[in-house]
């Protein structure tokens, strides 16, 4: 199954028995603005409690490490998805803001039949996708058995082994003035991982906030799979979310999997790791 889904092709299969539409809007309002106005049907996730299992020492994990296996099966049985399930997930954002990171999720159990909504929440409604403010009550389900996240991933000890590697890429998908150390609006400190290479996120999209076709997404980003293998290349931003939409980008160009970075800077830069900030950077 194709990773992204149109919007014109969801309206032909949003009645389907077994479709699972998500709202995976994130931001402290997120709750409140599905309550107020979400497309018909769809259920909420929120990132923070259900995508995540937040801990008070951020430099452990990062602002949004994953959860344990028995707490997203709990949530996947919450939400009603079973194996069979057919889930499509949007958000406002392009598929920045926890789209993607919960498609990678589902991706990394073993789920294929998952994808996102490109353009999100914006392209439904302007394809004349039914909204509301009902709240949908998901029929709970089984637990979802799941054995082991299957995508690969990487640690804070093997990024600081392999950053200044020849042999590797790692790639930092925040702005460029994020990566710059020009500006912080999250994180402790401004600036990059030393040897990270800058791809932000924003280049997988149109000036529309659409996904680029195919070949223009592997044209950005084969040259790195040309140089190393998937295996050496480690995608990561902010707090491991919005690294998805990178790697969404990159299975919807038909290119292997790389690794995750799940802590991202928010780990990286509150362990005393090197840093390259704004007053190093040339």
């Amino acid at each position: 199954m194709l990773p992204i889904i149109k919007a014109s092709e969801l309206l032909q299969v949003y009645r389907s028995e077994n479709l699972v539409l998500v709202d995976a809007n994130g931001g402290k309002d997120a709750r409140t603005n599905y309550n107020a106005r979400h497309l018909d049907g769809s259920l909420f996730v929120d990132v923070n409690t259900q995508l995540a299992n937040i801990q008070p020492d951020v430099s452990n994990g990062g602002r949004h490490p994953l959860p344990t296996l028995q707490q997203f099966s709990d949530v996947l049985a919450s939400l009603g998805i079973s194996k069979s399930s057919h889930v499509v997930i949007y958000d406002d954002q392009n598929g920045s803001n926890a789209a993607a990171r919960f498609w990678w999720m589902l991706k990394a159990i073993g789920h294929d039949t998952v994808q996102v909504l490109d353009g999100g929440f914006q392209a439904a409604v302007q394809a004349g996708f039914p909204t509301n403010s009902i709240v949908t009550t998901p029929h709970r389900t089984e637990p979802y058995k799941i054995e082991n996240w299957k995508l690969p991933l990487a640690d804070i000890i093997e990024v600081e082994n392999v950053s200044r590697d020849a042999n590797h890429v790692v790639i930092d998908v925040r702005s460029n003035e994020r990566y710059k150390g020009e500006t912080e609006p999250i994180d402790l400190i401004a600036g990059h991982i030393p040897g990270a290479i800058n791809v932000p996120f924003t280049k997988n999209l149109d000036s529309d906030g659409f996904f680029l076709t195919p070949g223009d997404l592997k044209d950005t980003y084969e040259p790195y799979f040309t140089r190393v293998k998937a295996d050496s290349i480690i995608v990561h931003c902010g707090s491991g979310v919005t690294a998805c939409h990178t790697l969404l980008a990159m299975a919807h160009a038909g290119l292997d999997m790389p690794k995750l970075y799940v802590g991202s800077w928010s780990e990286w830069s509150r362990n005393e790791k090197p840093m390259v900030t704004k007053s190093i950077v040339k």
